[in-house]
């Protein structure tokens, strides 16, 4: 396989290869890299969206301060994880290719309903960045773990509190 342009390569591997061949194992190395960039990418906006949705939820339809400021600040606490290789990931973004991106959404009977299921969508994605950020940074792999379990305490407490919400 030839060097192609389009695909990001660190310069010092682009210099010494320029009109090379990679070889096999260099180039998965490659592929796999910006696929892991991808997932980091992907999960760590399908997290933000998550928690601003349960933030919003508490904020304006349950006027609760208290438990919109403990989600917004796990949205805060996500965010700075990564926040410093932002314009790394964001180079692997490929919404336009994404297999994903037609599959139809499941609709919601009511607001309990986009509760719920953005809870579950955040807790999904966090737990998805803790695995990959192992291979990518693995200190982070903590940092997603911790804010995991923060959000099944909150997604309690907001069930505990508002019970009839969710009948």
């Amino acid at each position: 396989m030839v060097l192609n342009k389009k695909a990001e390569v660190p310069k010092k591997l682009y210099n010494s290869l320029t009109s090379e061949a990679l070889s096999r194992s260099q180039w998965h190395y490659f592929k796999q890299e910006e696929n892991i960039k991808r997932i980091l990418d992907a999960n760590l906006n399908r997290c933000r969206e998550g928690l601003r949705v349960v933030e919003d939820s508490l904020r304006f339809v349950l006027n609760d301060g208290v438990l919109y400021k403990k989600i917004r600040s796990v949205r805060h606490n996500v965010d700075k994880v990564f926040r410093n290789r932002y314009i790394e990931l964001i180079k692997e973004r490929n919404s336009f290719d994404d297999t994903g991106r037609q599959l139809p959404e499941i609709s919601k009977k009511g607001l309990p309903d986009v509760v719920v299921a953005n809870f579950k969508r955040t807790q999904e994605s966090l737990r998805v960045l803790e695995e990959y950020a192992k291979t990518f940074e693995p200190a982070a792999s903590a940092c997603f773990k911790k804010e995991r379990y923060a959000t099944y305490i909150i997604e309690k407490s907001v069930y505990l509190k508002y019970k009839n919400f969710f009948k």
